[in-house]
């Protein structure tokens, strides 16, 4: 997709996107982080890329499953410097996600494990909610 230009400068997506806490969401992150970083951070490399789709992924499911009521919405926010990619994914829900017990019966449950192992992150509190952050850094 081609960027617009306004008054002879490029514009691109913009930082953040507010989404229903809805499962079809998940790709809706995907597809707007993509646009994002294929923008403003072109030359990061499609290894780091498909990091950051899957950390978006993780944690966008993460809010929808356990950080939203039917009826919410969420809000994803990224921003970039010469070697990183930040996610924000902002919820209605105070509760932290946490690392569950390996299971073979369940299907769920490694998501947290899989952002811990491609990123820095946390967990800030924000009024109504909470804030899951995560850093993906490239080489």
């Amino acid at each position: 997709m081609a960027a617009p230009e306004s008054a002879g400068a490029l514009v691109g997506p913009p930082p953040s996107l507010v989404l229903d806490a809805v499962e079809e969401s998940a790709k809706a992150a995907r597809d707007f982080t993509r646009e994002y970083v294929t923008f403003y951070a072109p030359t990061m490399g499609g290894e780091l890329l498909d990091d950051v789709l899957l950390v978006v992924s993780e944690i966008v499911t993460n809010a929808i499953r356990y950080g939203t009521e039917p009826g919410d919405s969420l809000l994803v926010a990224l921003d970039h410097g010469p070697d990183r990619v930040s996610v924000e994914v902002h919820d209605t829900r105070r509760a932290s996600p946490r690392f569950r017990p390996e299971s073979v019966e369940r299907q769920r449950g490694r998501g947290m494990f899989i952002v811990d192992s491609l990123a820095t992150w946390g967990v800030r509190e924000r009024p109504f909610g909470k804030i899951v952050w995560a850093e993906v850094k490239g080489a």
